[in-house]
């Protein structure tokens, strides 16, 4: 009989409940764990690819240090860490309190893998520093922002009500493959053949959503704003605002409502490049709409006017009253947020503003190799890979290797370790208990802790316990005496450690994750002590949420109590739970400001900025690139061996086939793809599905792999060799990564032949004999 064990999935952040079967320290089979409260046995078709997780020819097992050549040699971790240390503690020293701290912190956790960042924060609390960025800053503060401005607070995030709404419309975003919400396919179908329910896409390609879709608005990438004005101004000037709920709820309407009837609609739809028509059948749709919700994704996030967009389509369903009911847009409740609360700071080298705690990645390379007293001056990353994800690949490289110290956290040789002066080999995903911090849900929301399913490889750490050990031999905690009495009071009186533990903390508060990992973490149940870092927060959501979390657990218990009783559940819930309930009148509750703050001034201005006349390709670079576009089978940059990939397996280069003939390339070849600054060559493939003049790279490739035989080879194209890191939005510094002005040619001679060369060495990886 086949022993299936809980756990989730790590390749989008929906993280859906999973059991599978393993062999040894393969995973075998997979299915939708029917036991798990949120996804109730969904499954999808990039889950079902998870059996391709697991060993792989560039996990690391030993630390490495940098040698003098530039090449890596082994060292045990007590050196490692000793002379991490050392650098560390001569870095802090010769830096200036005054400032933001020199160490910047990239990553701290991927896709289901996010038990190390707590313990990352407190290095970087040890460190005085506050410049961290990682994969929210390369996508979603724009978003933050706009949420700060609104609702009060940048923790306060948006959530969708797709399975109770009669009208959904999904912006920027393909749930059919990229998922993004709970149970995507499922959704989606329902909504297809429910004629009492209707879509709206608004997306330049016909995606399998669109296909699907009532109305399909396939705008000229980059103008989304222009249109979602447009719609916003019609919905204005045909009554669709919701006098009641705006009376009772907000405050600026009439400064809003003054812009959007500004707008020279028939322009900016003549500008989006959509038709008239299809536009009044949407806002027909909208108006007629008992409950919408908006779901969106990257393609607005990572467009033009990007902040603007999401002030535009939270002001879509915030303007219409679509909020706060059933089946539309709401807050969501955290049992502990994935980002902060920023207060306006600035970056005093790029005058960039932290958003969620986060300075902008595409910021990372300027903030090391700025001539500022202030620049940072080491690099620490974890569960990142910057030189391969964030902008401007050359320039990350260079600060990589120019900064005085830069650290890799990671289970591989990523392209990142291969610059790195220490690579420390961590436990992967699967090896260790970690848990799934994207609760986006109302109004009942969960979390899940997963147990692990292999035992960590020999020479490898969990991040808790890398980053105690380096903390301990940075003097940080409290002798093994004061440990030892600590861990006794965890057992004895748990509900009072940090009571206890207050002298200690009060000279060091940042040290706290560590602390309890060293003593609360030394009393839970089968090796579970990085957890110990979700007890306080258990007990603030017991504290903010407490009605709501009674209800979700059940449970008669109040205060302190409570925060107990949930901690627990969340040990002993291996398919997850749901951890908070709220009636939907709370919705308000969630809210860090009385009324929602409609009129966002910089906004605003913007908006009326607009100008089509001004918005022009350069016609050295006339087609746009979705650079980073989700496809069947690809999902992020967890490490994966290339056999993995059951379709595009060289990650093709998509385009119109009048587009690719236009530079002399015909589908199959390999075609040039050249931007401002880069160039690289890819597989082209015909693909009718987008607009005329876009142009489409996948994400989750150009990684070094070991090719068998001793050398490694580039797998794909490494899409931010051409990215520009300050062709970006004004106010959250994310990239325009899907509307990137390039234009194709043909290959030289010398760049076929090495493409198709590569391309050789990685199919030779994907024979059936290494195919499981």
């Amino acid at each position: 009989m086949t022993d299936w064990h809980k756990t989730a999935c790590s390749l989008c952040y929906v993280n859906c409940g999973l059991e599978v079967a393993v062999d040894g320290r393969a995973i075998t089979r997979v299915r939708g764990d029917r036991e798990n409260p949120r996804t109730r046995g969904y499954l999808c078709q990039k889950a079902q690819r998870l059996t391709w997780y697991g060993d792989h020819p560039d996990r690391l097992t030993t630390p490495l240090r940098r040698r003098p050549d530039g090449g890596h040699e082994p060292v045990d971790w007590d050196t490692a860490l000793s002379e991490i240390a050392g650098r560390l503690r001569d870095i802090r020293d010769t830096t200036e309190p005054s400032g933001p701290g020199a160490l910047a912190y990239v990553g701290g956790g991927g896709q289901g893998n996010h038990s190390g960042g707590a313990y990352g924060n407190a290095l970087m609390s040890w460190m005085n520093s506050t410049r961290f960025f990682g994969a929210l800053s390369q996508e979603k503060t724009g978003d933050f922002w706009v949420n700060g401005r609104l609702f009060g607070g940048q923790v306060c995030h948006t959530s969708e009500g797709v399975e109770e709404c009669d009208l959904l419309v999904a912006i920027g975003c393909n749930p059919w493959l990229a998922h993004g919400f709970n149970r995507a396919r499922n959704e989606v179908n329902a909504i297809k053949n429910d004629p009492g329910r209707k879509m709206i896409v608004i997306d330049p390609r016909r995606t399998e959503t669109a296909e699907v879709a009532d109305v399909h608005l396939p705008l000229r990438p980059g103008t989304d704003a222009y249109l979602l004005g447009a719609i916003l101004a019609l919905v204005v000037r045909r009554g669709g605002a919701d006098e009641a709920f705006l009376r009772a709820h907000t405050e600026g309407y009439e400064q809003v409502a003054e812009a959007l009837l500004r707008i020279p609609v028939d322009e900016w739809i003549a500008h989006a490049e959509v038709e008239r028509p299809d536009v009044e059948r949407a806002v027909e749709l909208i108006l007629a709409a008992r409950a919408m919700t908006v779901r969106v994704e990257l393609g607005v996030q990572q467009g033009r006017n990007s902040t603007l967009n999401s002030y535009l389509e939270k002001l879509l369903y915030l303007v219409t009253g679509h909020f706060g009911r059933p089946g539309t847009n709401a807050l969501h409740s955290w049992l502990i947020p994935l980002w902060k609360e920023s207060r306006g700071e600035r970056s005093q080298i790029t005058g960039f503003e932290y958003i969620g705690g986060y300075l902008p990645m595409n910021t990372l390379a300027e903030e090391v190799l700025a001539d500022h007293p202030h620049r940072a001056r080491a690099v620490w990353v974890d569960s990142s890979n910057p030189a391969n994800t964030a902008a401007d690949t050359v320039s990350v490289e260079r600060a990589l290797t120019e900064c005085e110290l830069s650290v890799v956290v990671d289970v591989a040789y990523t392209e990142t370790a291969a610059l790195a002066d220490y690579v420390l080999p961590a436990a992967s995903q699967h090896e260790k208990w970690e848990w799934t911090f994207f609760d986006f849900e109302w109004p009942t929301n969960y979390f899940q802790l997963r147990r692990p399913l292999f035992a960590p490889l020999p020479g490898t750490l969990v991040e808790a316990e890398i980053y105690t050990r380096l903390l301990e031999e940075l003097g940080a905690l409290p002798d093994r005496a004061e440990l030892d009495r600590l861990t006794e009071l965890a057992r004895t009186d748990r509900p009072n450690l940090l009571r206890h533990a207050a002298a200690t903390l009060r000279e060091a508060p940042g040290i706290a994750p560590a602390l309890l990992y060293r003593t609360l973490g030394r009393t839970l149940p089968e090796g579970a002590a990085s957890a110990a870092v979700l007890w306080p927060g258990c007990h603030t959501a017991a504290h903010r949420l407490g009605p709501a979390v009674q209800r979700a657990l059940g449970s008669e218990s109040s205060g302190t109590a409570l925060g107990e009783e949930l901690f627990d559940r969340v040990l002993r819930s291996p398919s997850g739970l749901a951890f908070s309930a709220h009636e939907y009148d709370e919705v308000w509750s969630l809210m860090r400001s009385e009324r929602v703050a409609l009129a966002v001034p910089e906004l605003l201005t913007w908006l009326t900025s607009l100008d089509p006349a001004a918005d022009r390709r350069d016609p050295g670079f006339p087609l746009s690139l979705v650079n980073g576009q989700r496809r069947s089978h690809n999902a992020n940059q967890i490490l994966r061996p290339p056999a993995w990939r059951r379709t595009d397996p060289d990650g093709a280069l998509r385009a119109r086939a009048e587009d690719l003939s236009a530079a002399g390339v015909a589908p199959g070849d390999w075609v040039a793809v050249v931007s401002r600054t880069g160039r690289l060559v890819a597989r082209a493939e015909a693909d009718e599905t987008l607009r005329a003049g876009q142009v489409a790279l996948p994400h989750g490739f150009g990684m070094s792999v070991p090719d068998g035989r001793g050398g490694r080879v580039v797998h794909g194209p490494r899409i931010n060799l051409l990215t520009d890191a300050t062709d970006r939005d004004p106010i959250a510094g994310t990239p325009h990564h899907k509307d990137m002005p390039v234009r194709l040619e043909r290959p030289t001679p010398e760049e076929r032949e090495t493409a198709q060369r590569d391309s050789d060495r990685v199919r030779a990886l994907m024979t059936p004999d290494r195919r499981r």
